[in-house]
């Protein structure tokens, strides 16, 4: 099972970290088949804060979905550009083609985003950020999408949430799509949860 882990300028490390830790729990701790891609528009892409750089390990145009069988996005913060990238029309195109092949697409806070810009989430439930008067809940509806206030939303392969402190939660929601309950608990377990 490989993931595509999509972090577009101005992500956030606490929402890039659990996909990426958990994933590397399973793999290199319990030896289950997940291994994780890091893609971005550049080959060195800024987190928010602390002026933080990450090295990816594939261009956006150089992406197969079928060689993947989930994408995971965490989200990011306005100040620093987030949805300059989020929004550009061939990461929307990514989304579209993961949504297609009904494969596993996990979003923590503001990722939600894109995924309704790009229209796969129009007339279905989800969820984003949901503090300061709910204003990011209110653009998500403007995709056409039933914005749910809670925590964490899943339709059929799409899971959201709303905002960073769900992010451990998606990660192990996204595990558990790969790799099953059982196994995924054997990874919770040995983390600590």
């Amino acid at each position: 099972m490989k993931v595509l882990l999509f972090c577009c300028k101005g992500f956030e490390m606490m929402e890039f970290a659990p996909f990426y830790d958990v994933c590397g729990w399973a793999q290199s701790e319990y030896g289950y088949d997940v291994s994780i891609d890091v893609a971005g528009f550049s080959e060195m892409v800024k987190s928010a804060f602390w002026n933080n750089a990450i090295k990816v390990n594939t261009l956006i145009d150089a992406v197969s979905v079928d060689d993947y069988d989930a994408l995971a996005i965490p989200g990011g913060d306005h100040l620093y550009g987030y949805f300059e990238e989020a929004y550009d029309e061939r990461f929307l195109q990514l989304i579209r083609e993961f949504d297609c092949k009904n494969k596993t697409i996990a979003s923590i806070c503001v990722a939600a985003l894109p995924i309704g810009k790009a229209g796969v989430l129009d007339g279905r439930k989800a969820t984003t950020y949901h503090l300061c008067g709910g204003y990011r809940q209110e653009e998500l509806a403007g995709f056409g999408v039933d914005v749910i206030n809670e925590p964490i939303v899943v339709d059929r392969n799409i899971i959201t949430s709303y905002c960073p402190q769900t992010a451990n939660d998606v990660a192990f929601l996204l595990l558990d799509s790969l790799i099953g309950k059982e196994k995924t608990q054997v990874v919770k377990e040995g983390m600590g949860w």
